[in-house]
């Protein structure tokens, strides 16, 4: 029978095995591409990426920074920012056009448009209206959210039973109660649920404008290390921004658990 539950411990061996695997065949890929070259660095192994992540870590001799401290401050600032601003933009639109008509049928049309357009096609648009500073990374991620979540927020808003909402009229709740203790606390797994899924592409739309403008950040180290075929060090930051998207997709699967119960219980 397809979709049967498996118990805990089952699963939590498969997920050891799956990723038992996985550092397998990086150590096999590893070892083959030195056996045919020892100084690659393309493929680093163990040792090597033990000394990127040195490399990193410590205090580099020409500029005296950490470069890890640095680019964490600077991509997690422009990353904060911009998931705060988009989600509170969101938010507020997708509530207010799943409310009022009159505002679905105005931004409804521009909102399912803009959320078919890649904001990473628009970096120039982004550059020439907020500059190359903070400015712009913030602009880019918020904007390049903003349209997908809204309309997850609406559609959420949508699905909302009228019986239920004519229950709380009937019990003597305003418009402001309805819409903040009734339909937001419906929206709100949705709304987690819609957030995890904007991570990555957050995540992307940063590291891509780094790559282009950025003096610092996780974009612009993995560029410049790129380029000189420092994998060592690329490597370990690209494990940083996956256990970064992991995490912060348990951390939010955590709260729609812990204030959503109800969620659960219907999901079964």
């Amino acid at each position: 029978m397809i979709r049967r539950p498996i118990s805990g411990q089952y699963a939590t061996v498969l997920s050891l095995i799956a990723i038992a695997l996985l550092i397998a065949g990086y150590t096999w890929l590893s070892h083959r591409q030195h056996q045919r070259n020892p100084d690659d660095t393309t493929i680093p192994s163990w040792k090597q990426l033990a000394g990127g992540v040195r490399q990193a870590v410590e205090v580099n001799k020409r500029s005296g920074e950490r470069w890890l401290v640095e680019d964490l401050k600077a991509s997690g600032f422009r990353l904060a920012c911009g998931l705060f601003s988009g989600i509170a933009a969101a938010v507020a639109l997708g509530m207010f056009m799943g409310c009022y008509t009159p505002a679905e049928a105005f931004f409804h049309p521009p909102l399912a448009l803009l959320a078919q357009s890649p904001p990473t096609a628009a970096l120039a648009v982004f550059f020439v209206l907020a500059g190359t500073g903070d400015p712009m990374f913030v602009s880019m991620i918020g904007f390049g959210i903003l349209p997908a979540l809204a309309m997850s927020v609406f559609l959420a808003v949508k699905e909302f039973p009228e019986e239920l909402q004519f229950k709380a009229y009937t019990l003597g709740a305003s418009h402001l109660e309805v819409i903040w203790s009734v339909l937001f606390q419906h929206v709100l797994p949705k709304l987690l649920d819609a957030i995890r899924l904007c991570i990555g592409p957050a995540m992307v739309y940063l590291i891509a404008a780094e790559m282009v403008v950025g003096d610092v950040g996780f974009g612009y180290r993995i560029r410049l290390q790129s380029k000189l075929l420092n994998m060592s060090v690329v490597y370990p930051y690209l494990a940083l921004l996956a256990g970064f998207g992991f995490f912060a997709d348990w951390g939010l699967r955590w709260l729609r658990r812990t204030w959503c119960p109800w969620f659960e219980g219907h999901r079964g």
